[in-house]
């Protein structure tokens, strides 16, 4: 098994295509396939604040469907899940955007990106254990002795990170940073905190590089171990990289 888990896409749909040319894949029918087999893991935040979410929810629904592909949620995928459900979601922090978009399309287009979209969440694995690759895909990380569990507290934790109940002066939720103190063998690949690069810590790193907000799309390539980074077409905006705990 050879995987390629992509970092934080947050609706920027040409940089995905982008990547996926750079990783070596080719588009058939809708989708793109490797001609080696390579299987790609999107490791959740599809959607919110960048240009095109309802189009990344069609391309990772297609791939996802057809066994081409597999996904973990992230905490914009949930609230977005929410949203769809009917419950009482604040539009805001970039839900917004893809509500926006959602509400530009015809009463039959609506009715398929919410069936995909939450056909996509509820088959979705909470955390994906790849043995093969001897690695743990979750959205903001998983703690080891968490790892094999279920539940509010790992959901938690695999959505949010290891949050305190505090927030920063700016409303960002204080996070301890858990990767400091893994010790485990298994490779724990997870994005949620935009980083300026890859930022490996122990057996942990985090691949999220902060796309939407100007920087890169990165896929970290397993059993290579090798990174594959794209430029973003976004504005970048500074102060979402001047912090360093995950």
């Amino acid at each position: 098994m050879k995987v390629d888990i992509i970092g934080d896409i947050h609706g920027c749909i040409d940089e995905l295509v982008e990547l996926f040319q750079e990783l070596g894949y080719q588009w058939e029918q809708s989708f793109p396939v490797h001609p080696d087999g390579r299987l790609p893991i999107f490791l959740g935040d599809l959607t919110d604040r960048g240009p095109n979410s309802i189009g990344v929810i069609d391309l990772v629904y297609q791939m996802v469907v057809n066994d081409k592909a597999k996904y973990v949620p992230g905490n914009h995928c949930n609230k977005l899940y929410r949203f769809f459900l009917g419950n009482k979601v604040k539009e805001q922090h970039g839900l917004e955007t893809t509500t926006a978009e959602y509400r530009q399309l015809d009463s039959k287009r609506q009715k398929e990106i919410q069936h995909h979209f939450m056909t996509l969440y509820e088959k979705a694995p909470l955390y994906l254990e790849l043995p093969e690759v001897n690695a743990v895909v979750a959205h903001a990380g998983i703690r080891e002795d968490l790892i094999g569990q279920s539940g509010k507290k790992v959901q938690t934790f695999v959505l949010y990170g290891d949050i305190t109940g505090e927030t920063h002066n700016d409303g960002r939720p204080v996070r301890r940073d858990w990767a400091q103190h893994y010790t485990g063998n298994r490779w724990i690949v997870y994005g949620h905190t935009p980083v300026r690069t890859p930022r490996k810590v122990n057996k942990t790193i985090n691949i999220d590089t902060g796309c939407v907000f100007g920087n890169e799309l990165t896929a970290f390539r397993l059993p290579e171990e090798s990174l594959v980074s794209v430029p973003s077409k976004q504005p970048f905006v500074e102060e979402k990289f001047n912090y360093h705990t995950d």
